[in-house]
């Protein structure tokens, strides 16, 4: 879906617009806050006076991307958020399939694409089954790591930059770096030949990739080092068809003052192990059980997100959501990985 039409459409789309808020996913990460920053940074150096919107707040390790006053936080400044919703005139979406998987910020938007004057609004992504309504642009590709690397090509190929990526501005090279580096896991997985292209002509432009790994992945704290120990050593469990899963617990949050993102890239561990073949990771939240789905090779895990953790994604990372007690996630998860693996 991604085609030279739908491109120029986007480059006319942001030219035209005076009002452009860009949005990333709830519970975001660093593909989600890296393709809006990225995005902030082009539209920035055209002149425009963008705003991100997003749900809650991210970890903070991603902090050094983010340029002062760039974002606003749903749950924490509706009317804000409101406002400048109400008022845009062009709605970028970037890593979702669809504008409901913005969380609680979805009833404003849903509201402002109502009006008769709705504002215009562009899906950029690289998850399966995009939504194309009532998006005026939609740039699909299953194809690539992430959506910062989407996104890349995208800007590369807009007039003002004119396949060159010298004139992207060296913020905006950074932001895209730091969500391919995460999307991908440090190069572990969803990576393509244009993966490496992107990342060498991004490190071309200056940016410095060994400063951004150590700011995400070194920059932990000691609490979330032990709740890593904690998680394998004591609630890791394996079954026989190559599966392994843990739980974390609001109880086990609290014990290591947990913060957001800490757990992040625990669903990968057990991936090292050498029979593993399917990794899962529930989160107990306030009222659901979020899930992180991981795989190996030809298993595919979106396929069974989707049929058991209302949820989907990609081939061997995928994510959804439970609505059940904790306590009860343990058997309905193995009862399902059973059938799964028949």
């Amino acid at each position: 879906m991604r085609t030279t039409i739908a491109e120029d459409r986007l480059n006319d789309l942001i030219l035209g617009s005076g009002k452009i808020v860009i949005f990333g996913h709830e519970n975001p990460d660093g593909d989600s806050i890296g393709s809006a920053v990225g995005m902030y940074h082009y539209l920035t150096a055209l002149g425009k006076h963008p705003h991100i919107v997003i749900n809650s707040r991210l970890p903070e390790y991603f902090n050094f991307i983010i340029p002062a006053g760039s974002i606003s936080y749903y749950n924490e400044d509706k009317s804000r958020c409101d406002g400048c919703i109400a008022a845009a005139d062009l709605l970028i979406f970037l890593d979702m399939n669809g504008a409901n998987r913005t969380g609680e910020v979805s009833q404003a938007i849903e509201a402002a694409m109502a009006k008769v004057d709705a504002p215009r609004s562009v899906l950029i992504d690289h998850h399966l089954n995009p939504q194309t309504k009532p998006f005026d642009v939609v740039i699909s590709d299953t194809e690539v790591s992430s959506a910062c690397e989407l996104l890349y090509h995208v800007l590369l190929d807009q007039p003002g930059v004119r396949g060159d990526v010298a004139n992207l501005p060296k913020e905006c090279a950074e932001a895209l770096l730091t969500g391919i580096l995460t999307d991908t896991n440090n190069f572990a997985n969803s990576v393509y030949p244009s993966t490496y292209l992107a990342v060498s002509q991004l490190q071309a432009r200056g940016v410095d990739r060994d400063a951004i790994y150590n700011e995400v992945f070194r920059s932990y704290s000691e609490q979330r080092m032990r709740l890593m120990g904690h998680m394998l050593q004591d609630n890791m469990r394996c079954l026989k068809q190559g599966v392994a899963y843990f739980t974390l617990s609001i109880a086990d949050k609290q014990k290591f003052d947990f913060v957001r993102g800490d757990s992040e890239g625990f669903v990968n561990l057990p991936l090292s192990i050498k029979n593993i073949r399917m990794t899962a990771f529930f989160t107990e939240e306030k009222d659901f059980i979020k899930v992180s789905l991981r795989s190996k090779g030809n298993v595919d895990v979106n396929d069974f997100s989707h049929k058991y953790c209302n949820g989907g994604g990609h081939k061997n990372a995928s994510g959804g959501r439970l609505y059940m007690p904790l306590a009860e996630v343990p058997g309905y998860f193995e009862s399902k990985v059973e059938e799964f693996f028949k």
